[in-house]
């Protein structure tokens, strides 16, 4: 353009000379100094004039013509939305006389290695760079603009950290992804702000807004936002199945918003399509919110409720009345939890696949037959701290649940070599066995173990009196078993 703008400005001057040489003959038709500073003075002017614009992508939408591989093309505008921005090219090359200059000129033409790459490629690459790293991307050049933005990128949205404005974040970037289609963001189904302190319900709502197809949430340890904003987003995304909200305090139940229930009733009750549910360490959490959490949600098949230390055996059994699909729980650390929730737990039966019942320290033997009796299908159990655990309880449940995977009895002091016979006895395909701190076990119960269970990958006998033949041995016929232990002499 450069170029063509001097040859204007070249044939603008002959025609001035003509026509000053009709009205004067005696006119000199060499320009003047004064002319050539002026001609000069406005030929850089034009070179070096420039636009200033939010983005690339501004420029040229995605699909336009105007660029090939990040450069730019001898198109000089392009029309977005109606209005029309004109680019000013580089002068052309022969004006670029100082060597760095043309060192700089050199390098822009020659193509780096990672732009050779096709751009299916270059979306391969980005898909495995997290939100913060991929909008650094955007701003590299054009070419990257345009590919950081394919909808195929934006199917998740993963923030970390506990300075960054997640409210303001997450405005800015449904608002980018709603070009496309106003209002709405089509392609985000993953949200994941997980330890984002400073995330509000402002920053939920702009969820619930915007992304209707919303499939799985994770808001762990953002203390600030209350029941309100889990209800938006409940309510504004129908298809939300994975919600976590470990951490979050304030939160005490997960409903429908009262507009969103007067508009499904009476069947919206149903409608909340949550399946996997964390409400760890939301310490308020009590009997009644977990009553209207079974209610609403009833097609949770995993809900994990550590340390939501109000839970009791009624809000078992409320939960147990309207979920009846539930594959794992955990109850851990609730102390209120006894005998009776096990049996109410109990009701699962076959469905029941993974338990934590970990520092549940009123659960004594009688609650693990429940468990044993109807659970026949039963891969994990964490029974780590409950005191009241003996053999008797260890022999029901190995007899039982043939295909117990994962035991952990640590710190349960009345478990003792006999119990661990029962297993190496009927649980062939145990892997994981966690003994930490029971005192009553001894080498000949870890032999018994060994010598049944080929297939054990981890072994836990920190604080335990086991010695170093024992462990040995446990090393020759379990070959790919960690052995976690607390014996120096064992390396």
């Amino acid at each position: 353009m450069g170029a063509s703008n001097g040859k204007q400005y070249g044939s603008e001057g002959k025609g001035s000379s003509s026509i000053s040489s009709d009205v004067s003959s005696s006119t000199d038709h060499t320009p003047t100094k004064a002319q050539k500073n002026a001609a000069t003075s406005e030929d850089s002017d034009l070179s070096m004039r420039t636009l200033s614009t939010p983005s690339p992508a501004l420029i040229f939408p995605p699909t336009s013509p105007g660029f090939q591989n990040g450069r730019g093309s001898s198109t000089s505008s392009s029309s977005v939305t109606g209005e029309t921005v004109a680019m000013v090219h580089s002068p052309p090359p022969t004006r670029l006389t100082h060597p760095l200059i043309r060192l700089a000129a050199k390098q822009q033409k020659e193509q780096s290695h990672i732009d050779r790459l096709p751009d299916q490629s270059m979306i391969h690459i980005f898909s495995f760079l997290p939100t913060n790293q991929l909008c650094r991307c955007a701003r590299v050049c054009r070419r990257w603009y345009n590919l950081a933005w394919d909808p195929r990128l934006w199917r998740t949205i993963r923030l970390t950290g506990e300075t960054i404005n997640v409210d303001r974040a997450l405005k800015v970037l449904t608002r980018r992804l709603c070009q496309d289609t106003p209002n709405v963001c089509l392609m985000l189904e993953t949200v994941i702000v997980s330890g984002c302190r400073r995330l509000t319900d402002r920053g939920l709502y702009t969820i619930a807004q915007c992304c209707p197809e919303l499939r799985r949430l994770e808001v762990s340890g953002c203390y600030n936002i209350s029941n309100e904003a889990v209800f938006d987003v409940v309510s504004l995304c129908p298809n939300l199945e994975h919600l976590d909200v470990s951490g979050c305090s304030k939160v005490t139940c997960i409903s429908l918003t009262r507009e969103a229930s007067i508009k499904l009733s009476p069947l919206h009750g149903k409608q909340i399509s949550i399946r996997y549910l964390d409400m760890t360490d939301c310490f308020v959490l009590e009997d009644e919110g977990l009553h209207t959490i079974a209610a609403h949600c009833t097609q949770l098949t995993h809900l994990y409720l550590r340390r939501c230390v109000r839970i009791t055996d009624e809000g078992l059994r409320y939960l147990m009345i309207y979920c009846t699909s539930i594959k794992e729980l955990s109850v851990s650390d609730c102390r209120f939890v006894s005998d009776f929730g096990m049996r109410e737990i109990a009701k699962l039966e076959s469905r029941l696949r993974y338990l934590s019942i970990a520092h549940c320290g009123r659960i004594t033997d009688v609650g693990i037959r429940y468990i044993a009796k109807y659970c026949s299908k039963l891969r994990y159990l964490n029974a780590r701290g409950c005191e009241g655990i003996t053999d008797h309880g260890v022999e029901y449940l190995a007899k039982n649940c043939t295909k117990l995977k994962s035991l952990d009895i640590g710190k349960c002091p009345l478990v003792s070599d006999t119990g661990l016979e029962f297993l190496a006895l009927n649980c062939f395909n145990l892997k994981r066995l966690s003994l930490k701190s029971c005192e009553s076990i001894t080498g000949q119960g870890l032999q018994i173990v060994a010598a049944n269970c080929f297939d054990l990958q981890m072994l836990n006998v920190q604080d335990c009196d086991v010695s170093v033949d024992a462990l040995r041995f446990v090393k020759r016929h379990c070959k790919r078993c960690i052995i976690e232990h607390t014996n120096p002499a064992f390396f």
